[in-house]
C-alpha cells in the first residue's frame, strides 16, 4: 500500500466553520425526504446496516427517530482507523489518507440524537460530532455531522494505525470489534485509547 506523510498540522473543523467553507444546500431528494428540524448524521462504524450497534439505529427508526436516506462517502479524504477493541474510528485529520469513507445518511430527530451522542460517549472524550461534507451518485453534495475520534487524541491514534487507513467498514475488520459487555469492566474507554496510543512508545 502506498503510504502517505502526515501533515505537521491539521485543521480541526467545527461546524459554523464548515458552514462557511462550504456554504452548500442538500440536493433536492435530501430536501424532500429530509425534515429539516432533524440531523443528517453520517455513520461509518458499528452503527451501520449488519454491524454491532445498528440494533439502536432500527429502534430509532422504529420509533420514528431516525430515517435512513441512503449510502453517501465523504467530499474529503479522510482516515478511518481501528483503536482498542476493534472500535472504529474516523479522524477529523483532512488529506492525511487517501481514502474517501463510504457509510451511510441517516435524519435523526432531536431525542434519536441524544441516544447516538451517549452511544458514542462525546461528553467522556471518546467522540466529538462535527460537521462533514457527503458525496453520492445521485444527490451531488451534502452536509452532514459525523461521529469523529476525539481531537485530544486523533493525531496520535493516525500514528499509531501507521498512517494506513480503511476506505469503509467491512465484516472482516467487525471480526475484531469486541461488544461492551466483553470489555474489562475495570477499564474505562477513555484509559483504554490511551493505552493503545502508547503502547510500543518510548
Amino acid at each position: 500500500m502506498v503510504r502517505q506523510a502526515m501533515a505537521t498540522k491539521h485543521t480541526f473543523f467545527t461546524i459554523s466553520s464548515l458552514s462557511a467553507t462550504f456554504p452548500i444546500k442538500p440536493s433536492e431528494s435530501i430536501k424532500m425526504s429530509h425534515n429539516p428540524n432533524r440531523t443528517l448524521i453520517f455513520s461509518y462504524g458499528t452503527l451501520k446496516r449488519g454491524f454491532a450497534n445498528h440494533k439502536l439505529m432500527m429502534d430509532l427508526i422504529s420509533h420514528n427517530d431516525a430515517v435512513f436516506l441512503g449510502s453517501y462517502v465523504t467530499d474529503l479524504q479522510l482516515p478511518l482507523v481501528q483503536g482498542p477493541y476493534g472500535v472504529p474510528f474516523l479522524l477529523n485529520l483532512p488529506g492525511s489518507s487517501r481514502h474517501r469513507i463510504q457509510g451511510e445518511l441517516y435524519s435523526v430527530s432531536d431525542s434519536g440524537l441524544r441516544r447516538l451522542d451517549e452511544l458514542e460517549g462525546i461528553t467522556r472524550g471518546h467522540y466529538e460530532r462535527l460537521p462533514i461534507t457527503l458525496r453520492s451518485e445521485n444527490d451531488g453534495v451534502v452536509k452532514a455531522e459525523a461521529y469523529y475520534g476525539h481531537r485530544s487524541f486523533a493525531e496520535e491514534m493516525w500514528r499509531k494505525s501507521g498512517e494506513e487507513g480503511y476506505e469503509a467498514y467491512t465484516q472482516e475488520l467487525a471480526n475484531d470489534y469486541v461488544k461492551r459487555d466483553l470489555r474489562p469492566k475495570d477499564v474505562s474507554f477513555r484509559d483504554a485509547i490511551s493505552t493503545f496510543c502508547s503502547i510500543g512508545h518510548s
